[in-house]
């Protein structure tokens, strides 16, 4: 069964730092290009963040650039959000994905931009809440 499981989240307060890992298991996922998803309670799910298979190009919306940094451990198959200068903006639900769909980060987020973010797998959520 193939599966990404997110940890890391909690409440912090503004300012604070919080460190997501997303480990992906029932199947390699060297080959695929994995990102962030956030989606606060009544807004669309945004693609925050994304690496390539190869860790080679990564991207970030305008809004956590410069705040959040992801990585990727092949060995452990799993993919990292370090999230710094936290902001009460910043919660939400945050869903770690999975993507060969696109040729990499900035055409996953230019595919998102346009409509519906593709992925072909997405992990169960973890709650990320920053208080003033």
């Amino acid at each position: 069964q193939v599966q990404l499981v997110e940890t890391g989240g909690g409440s912090v307060q503004a300012g604070g730092s919080l460190r997501l890992s997303c480990a992906a298991s029932g199947r390699s996922f060297n080959d695929y290009a994995m990102g962030w998803i956030r989606q606060v309670p009544g807004k669309d799910r945004e693609l925050i963040s994304a690496i390539s298979w190869n860790n080679a190009a990564t991207y970030y919306a305008q809004s956590v650039k410069g705040r959040f940094t992801i990585s990727k451990d092949l060995v452990k198959n799993t993919v990292y959000l370090q999230m710094n200068s936290l902001k009460p903006e910043d919660t939400a639900v945050y869903y770690c994905a999975a993507d060969m769909t696109t040729p990499g980060p900035n055409a996953w987020a230019a595919a998102a931009r346009s409509g519906t973010i593709p992925y072909e797998y997405l992990g169960q959520g973890t709650q990320v809440t920053v208080s003033s």
